[in-house]
């Protein structure tokens, strides 16, 4: 149920005391023996909240001196690359982050006059030196907790493939922190932030140069610029506050509009999420409510998260697009659209997200990639180009250049709502008005999340299910067609479940942070025939978990 204040401008006391997170970062010392308040890498990097002990600056310290050790076990030479967000906690784990690579005489980059980042330029700046560097390696952090809450921070690793870190990494990485901090940081190197930034082995990077100018080679900019297209760009107080004015600038886009340029890391221009919190997501209409107000004023409105590797599409004619319908417009019209890609370059999607994309694969005659959770799934076809566009349910996508060639292996929120406005511009139809028209050709559905209660150790019983644990024949009156515990695209452990029928399907994960599972589901066969599947998916799983 939705908070009674969802998509309402928040309130004073909706904000976070900014300088008591600060203090709490510095002050606070975690428990290392309390699973709460140690070092877990999850999908996305490490998060929590210093004023839960759980991202503090001892954790900063010991995870950057894990990463320097595991680059130094890899033979990683390069530069390391180095962004950081709008969040409260951001700026002070990048500073503490350059104490410790400095010290450790890492070269590290970091962008110009110290101006945010986001996740995909620190991404695609690691992928340009490797390219121009053969032989030598660099790699990445990106100081975000992506779209969480402002009283959060988030530490994420991206290797010398640019992309989220694997299992295998972030385990070894974690693992080490923890037991740096067993042992009271002893083994973490460091020095004064001031010695370290303008100290031998810090750099000032111009990303968002790099990046802008590069970005003709992505997105048909002067398809967009020749059409006038009235562009509103919310950045939603993130990392792309400066790219957006600055691709405005740089392509002569005199009808871009940065919709709010403002920066405050209380994010109190915000309106509230459903669940009553401030969180800057970009795919949710309570979130994204004040542009959706104005859409009117603009023939494409976007906005990204705070590190900008989130999309967000918001039309005159339909307001926020949702995100599966959205990644199904972008498929087809990218594959009809580029002619430099290979024909046997395949699309990489998350198996919780939509099966339209199904559909609209098989109908632009092109092979589905269907992976686990996790955009990490896509980062080596991207890389060597067998898969040209990688999508996820949560607004998450990346794909590859006009030439076939690798733009970022990490999301990038910004070229999928220029790609948007290249749409508009080509075909002279809205992304929402090509999604009625494959809708109309391919059927609608009804697609929904929901949580369902589950203990540790159900959750873990769930985690590793097999096939035969399913009983179950049918569901919601239709012959189950296929039971799934492995992604079909790479054979990968889902780390739950997925039963699939003609018409419908749903999905099971364990969450990872609350006593809860999570039940993905779609239906093309209406709402009510939805409901019918969530209710008989949580009795599918239940019959399995106490089995």
């Amino acid at each position: 149920m939705a908070h009674p204040r969802a998509g309402t401008p928040a309130l004073p006391e909706d904000l976070i005391d900014v300088a008591a997170v600060d203090r709490a970062y510095y002050d606070t010392t975690p428990d290392p023996e309390n699973p709460l308040q140690q070092v877990v890498f999850g999908t996305s990097g490490h998060r929590g909240s210093s004023l839960d002990a759980s991202f503090n600056e001892a954790h900063i310290l010991a995870t950057t001196q894990a990463i320097v050790e595991y680059r130094t076990g890899a033979g990683i030479t390069g530069p390391l690359f180095i962004g950081f967000d709008t969040h409260a906690l951001s700026i002070p784990a990048w500073r503490t982050a350059l104490e410790v690579l400095a010290a450790n005489e890492v070269s590290t980059f970091t962008a110009t006059d110290d101006t945010f980042t986001p996740t995909p330029a620190v991404s695609r700046a690691i992928l340009k030196f490797n390219a121009e560097h053969p032989g030598v390696q660099s790699d990445g952090i990106v100081v975000t907790p992506s779209h969480n809450p402002p009283r959060d921070g988030g530490f994420k690793y991206n290797p010398p493939s640019g992309g989220p870190a694997d299992t295998a990494i972030t385990s070894w990485i974690a693992g080490r922190a923890n037991d740096l901090l067993r042992n009271k940081l002893d083994g973490v190197r460091r020095i004064p932030f001031e010695q370290a930034r303008s100290g031998q082995y810090v750099t000032d990077h111009s990303f968002i140069e790099e990046y802008c100018n590069a970005l003709s080679g992505v997105v048909d900019m002067d398809a967009i610029r020749t059409s006038g297209i009235r562009i509103g760009a919310d950045p939603l107080g993130g990392a792309s506050v400066g790219y957006w004015a600055a691709i405005g600038f740089r392509y002569n886009l005199a009808n871009l509009t940065v919709v709010n340029p403002t920066v405050d890391p209380t994010f109190s221009f915000m309106t509230l999420d459903t669940d009553g919190k401030i969180r800057m997501d970009c795919s949710s209409p309570n979130a994204m409510a004040s542009l959706i107000g104005a859409r009117d004023h603009y023939d494409i409105a976007t906005g990204n998260d705070a590190d900008s590797d989130r999309h967000g599409i918001v039309t005159p004619d339909a307001g926020l697009m949702n995100p599966n319908h959205y990644l199904a417009v972008a498929i087809d019209y990218l594959f009809t659209h580029r002619p430099g890609w290979s024909e046997q370059a395949g699309v990489g999607k998350t198996l919780v997200s939509s099966s339209l994309i199904d559909r609209v694969v098989g109908g632009i005659g092109r092979r589905l990639v269907e992976v686990p959770v996790g955009f990490k799934w896509f980062v080596e076809g991207l890389l060597d180009g067998s898969i040209a566009f990688g999508g996820e349910e949560s607004a998450g996508a990346s794909f590859l250049t006009l030439d076939g060639g690798p733009w970022t292996t990490d999301k990038d929120g910004i070229i999928l709502d220029l790609l948007a406005s290249e749409i508009l511009a080509v075909t002279g139809k809205t992304p929402s008005q090509r999604y009625r028209e494959l809708a109309d050709r391919y059927g609608e559905s009804a697609y929904a999340r929901i949580d369902a209660p589950a203990s540790r150790e159900q959750k873990a019983v769930l985690s590793k299910l097999s096939p035969s644990q399913i009983t179950a024949t049918e569901l919601a009156g239709e012959k189950i067609t296929a039971i799934m515990t492995e992604a079909p695209g790479n054979g990968a452990a889902i780390g739950g479940l997925k039963v699939t029928t003609e018409n419908a399907w749903f999905a099971a994960r364990p969450s990872g942070t609350e006593d809860v599972y999570k039940i993905y589901a779609e239906s093309f066969n209406g709402p009510e025939h939805l409901a019918q599947v969530q209710v008989q998916a949580q009795e599918v799983v239940d019959a399995a978990l106490n089995g």
